[in-house]
Parts: C-alpha cells; sequence; structure tokens
C-alpha cells in the first residue's frame, strides 16, 4: 500500500468516526426532551412541508388564483406603497393613523381588487387597486407654448384609482405553503372574497369567452375596458396615437423592457389587437 492510500484510507475512518459520533450526540438531545413538550420551532410552523418554506410552484399557484380577484374591502385600506400588515387591524389607533398619513384606498362595502403578489422571505405583499405606484404618463409633463406664454401641464386625474399594499406578516418563520383559500382567510380582517360579491355576479354575467379569458388572465379582442382590468388589472402604461385609417387608439401595456410585454390595443371602448414581446422580439426590430 502507497502513501497516498494509506492517508485515504486513514481520513475515511476518521471521519466515519466524527459522522457517528455526532449522530450519537444528536440522539442524546432528542432523548432529553421530556416527554409531552414541544420544540419551539414547531409551535409556530403553519405547514407540513419539510422546510416550511414556500416554493415556486405554490407561488405560481397563488399568483394564478389570488392575482387579479375582486373582494369587498370589510374595513377602510390605507393606500400607498409602504403597506399595512393585515395583523394590525384589530388595533384602531393604528390603522387611524395610517388612513390619516397615507389616506384611503377604499371604504368599507367598495369593490378592490388584487393587482399583483409579492413574496418576500417572511411576508407576502399584496397589492390593491395598483398598489399606489405612479404610472408616468408624458401629457402631464408637457407644457404647451403660445408667444412668450407656457401653459403649465396638466394636472393629474384625480379619479385615478389610488393603490394600497396589504402585508401578511408570518413573523420570524418563512412563509409557508400555504392554498389561495388560505391567504384569502388570512386577508380576511380587510377583504372580503365572498361568492356573493357584486363583481363576481357581474363577471358571471359576461359571455362565456370572456369568463374564461379573466380566469386565465388574458386579454381577449372584443373586451372592454373594465374586462380587461379584470383579467390583467391596472396596465404599466398608456399610449395614445392614430393609426393608418385616422382611428384614434390606446395601447394599455403590461411590463416593460426588458421584461416580456403586452400591448393590448383598444379602439373606442373595445380591445381591436393583443400583442405580446419577448426580449429577443424587441432587439430584432
Amino acid at each position: 500500500m502507497n502513501f497516498r492510500s494509506a492517508f485515504a484510507l486513514t481520513a475515511a475512518l476518521a471521519l466515519s468516526g466524527l459522522v457517528a459520533g455526532a449522530k450519537s450526540a444528536n440522539a442524546g438531545r432528542q432523548q432529553a426532551i421530556p416527554p409531552g413538550s414541544t420544540p419551539k420551532s414547531s409551535a409556530v410552523a403553519r405547514t407540513t412541508g419539510p422546510t416550511g418554506q414556500i416554493t415556486a410552484g405554490t407561488q405560481l399557484l397563488l399568483v394564478r388564483d389570488v392575482d387579479g380577484e375582486f373582494a369587498k374591502a370589510v374595513r377602510a385600506i390605507p393606500a400607498g406603497r409602504k403597506g399595512f400588515r393585515v395583523e394590525k387591524a384589530n388595533n384602531p389607533q393604528d390603522l387611524s393613523d395610517a388612513l390619516r398619513l397615507y389616506g384611503t384606498v377604499a371604504n368599507p362595502g367598495d369593490t378592490v381588487q388584487i393587482t399583483r403578489l409579492d413574496f418576500d422571505a417572511h411576508a407576502i405583499r399584496v397589492e390593491i387597486n395598483g398598489g399606489g405606484r405612479k404610472h408616468f404618463n408624458w401629457r402631464q409633463h408637457l407644457q404647451v407654448g403660445v408667444g412668450n406664454l407656457n401653459t403649465p401641464p396638466p394636472s393629474s386625474d384625480p379619479q385615478q384609482p389610488t393603490g394600497g399594499v396589504l402585508v401578511v406578516d408570518f413573523g420570524q418563520q418563512n412563509v409557508p405553503n400555504l392554498s389561495s383559500d388560505q391567504l384569502k382567510a388570512d386577508l380576511a380582517p380587510f377583504l372580503d372574497f365572498s361568492e356573493h360579491s357584486a363583481s363576481v355576479n357581474w363577471v358571471d354575467t359576461l359571455p362565456p369567452q370572456f369568463q374564461q379569458g379573466i380566469k386565465d388572465h388574458h386579454a381577449i379582442v372584443g373586451m372592454d375596458h373594465d374586462m380587461v382590468i379584470a383579467a390583467l388589472g391596472l396596465p404599466d402604461k398608456k399610449i395614445r396615437e392614430w393609426d393608418e385609417e385616422g382611428h384614434e387608439t390606446e395601447d394599455w401595456i403590461y411590463g416593460l423592457p426588458p421584461a416580456p410585454s403586452t400591448f393590448v390595443t383598444f379602439i373606442g371602448e373595445n380591445v381591436v389587437r393583443v400583442k405580446q414581446y419577448a426580449m429577443e422580439d424587441a432587439s430584432d426590430r
């Protein structure tokens, strides 16, 4: 036996001894737990998963099932991007302070829409009516010069919806593999997803192809503005222009480069074209 073989054999025997010792010590610690007691880590566990952490597949399912859903506001919802933790709903002073500082997205009984879900390590951020994000509109930054006079840019549309964020905070534990029903239950202090809400009944009155498009989060030719919002939420950007035939069109853009984008084109109140652009498509033009 040469030196290298002898050295490798000695290292392997030493490593096996360390592993056996570690297993024995761990078994001893487990036996030291008094019968009937529960380790601290399992006291806050909300999932039967091996790690208690949400998976990418569960995130996709939650986005599919909850993003775009309508609900009735149970109590006033604070506006702004900062976010309001759902567990604070039972603290009237905290809720009152947030409403005073940031304004109100919706009052009790108002219909709101879930427009985005963001997943942090220990919380889920649920955007309501756009989440308080400001969308750039070039018309609001345009100045018209006539002689020596400049017309200031028009003020922002007072009817433009203001959004907010509700935060479902899981404290020190990771976000668990919860179902869409469990997430809706966590949002129950602020939102009612009852099947008897007016928004659900409205969707049920639409033609079957539009109902399916809203369910699948797809815009379809023939939809109106409300249907597109129900399917895709509020757009990231809007552009008005005229086509070759002189019709005024409005493009609703979802997703900004370099991310894939969807252009939904309206003439009047209805969709006439839906086009999707990937990053490679933009580089070819």
